[in-house]
C-alpha cells in the first residue's frame, strides 16, 4: 500500500485531487468538460506505469530448467522494449534492452527475462541504476558465471525541456562476473547485441 509522509495509505481520491491541483498549477480548469475525468485517467495510468512496485522481479528467475543436454555457452535476448519514468522529472525514458548470461547448470525461460526488464522499468528510474538492478538481480538468483546487461535509451526530461535535444540515445553497461573478466566473453557479448562491428 502507498503511504503519505505519516505512514497513512494515499488513497485515489488523494491522488486525484493532486492531479487537479497540477492542472490548476498549470493554469487550467480542472472542472472543465475536457478535463473532468483527466485525474482519474491520470491515476489509471500510473497504477500501470509503475506497477513495477507491486511485484519482486527475483521471482520471475526462481522457476529454472536443468534438462538443457548440457548446454553452456551464452545466452542472449537482444531489444526488449520498455518504457520507463526518469525519477527526476517523471518524464518517459523509452529504450531496448539487451540481456546476456553464462548459465551454470540451468536457464531461465526467456520470457522471463524480458520481466525483469520490464518490473524495474516500471519504477521511477535512472537508467544506470536500472541496468545494474536489471544485471544483479540476474547474478543473485540465476548464480551464472557471468551476466551482461546493455541498455539504449532515449529520455524525454531532455528531448522535450531543458536543453531539447532530440535524436540522442544514452548507453549504459552493467558487466558482472565473466563477463567483466574476460575480454573475449564481453566482446562475444558486444558482438551479439550489435555494439561491436
Amino acid at each position: 500500500m502507498n503511504q503519505d509522509d505519516n505512514g497513512h495509505p494515499v488513497s485515489r481520491e488523494k491522488a486525484e485531487e493532486a492531479v487537479r491541483t497540477l492542472l490548476r498549477w498549470a493554469g487550467e480548469d480542472p472542472d472543465r468538460e475536457g478535463l473532468l475525468d483527466t485525474p482519474k485517467r491520470v491515476t489509471r495510468a500510473y497504477a500501470d506505469w509503475f506497477s513495477g512496485y507491486a511485484v519482486d522481479p527475483a521471482e520471475y528467475l526462481r522457476r529454472t530448467f536443468e534438462e538443457v543436454a548440457g548446454y553452456d555457452e551464452m545466452i542472449v535476448l537482444r531489444d526488449i522494449e520498455f518504457q520507463s519514468h526518469c525519477e527526476h522529472h517523471m518524464a518517459p525514458i523509452i529504450g531496448r534492452a539487451h540481456v546476456g548470461y553464462l548459465p551454470t547448470d540451468r536457464v531461465v525461460g526467456i520470457s522471463k527475462l524480458a520481466r525483469v526488464v520490464e518490473t524495474f522499468s516500471r519504477r521511477f528510474q535512472v537508467q544506470e541504476k536500472l541496468t545494474a538492478q536489471i544485471a544483479h538481480c540476474i547474478e543473485d538468483v540465476l548464480k551464472p558465471r557471468g551476466v551482461g546487461v546493455v541498455i539504449e535509451a532515449s529520455h524525454q526530461c531532455m528531448t522535450t525541456r531543458g536543453v531539447r535535444k532530440s535524436g540522442v540515445t544514452m548507453s549504459t553497461s552493467q558487466m558482472l562476473g565473466s563477463f567483466r573478466e574476460d575480454e573475449r566473453t564481453r566482446a562475444e557479448f558486444l558482438n551479439i547485441v550489435g555494439l561491436r562491428r
